[in-house]
């Protein structure tokens, strides 16, 4: 989810966290008030930073979790999704995406239009 939508859906954020530590996940990371901060990645010639909503390891496997609610900007959401594939694949580490009922159908168009094969999270 883009910066904008964070601060009207913590609640959602703290869901995820929590369906993340009862499947597991350890070392959590979160970019909301009460967790530690996952890395950012500044956009050269740009003021664009990208922040992972939930970064988690299970089994010495790092994990990327994307949480996906209806978006006003889903072309920024898009290019967020394709560089966090891109860099977990590089990294040989996971990239999964967390959603909602309501947000179901916008979010397999979305990855759809992206051409990735994602397993929901469905909370």
């Amino acid at each position: 989810m883009i910066q904008i939508d964070k601060e009207e859906n913590t609640e959602t954020l703290k869901e995820s966290i929590t369906y993340l530590e009862n499947r597991g996940f350890e070392n959590i990371k979160a970019d909301i008030e009460g967790y530690e901060t996952p890395k950012s990645y500044n956009k050269k010639g740009s003021d664009i930073t990208i922040t992972p909503d939930i970064v988690a390891e299970r089994a010495g496997i790092k994990h990327y979790f994307e949480v996906s609610l209806k978006s006003q900007k889903p072309k920024l959401l898009k290019s967020k999704w394709r560089f966090l594939d891109v860099v977990s694949r590089m990294k040989n580490e996971r990239f999964k995406i967390i959603t909602k009922r309501g947000h179901y159908k916008f979010t397999n168009e979305m990855l759809k239009d992206l051409n990735l094969e994602k397993n929901l999270i469905k909370l």
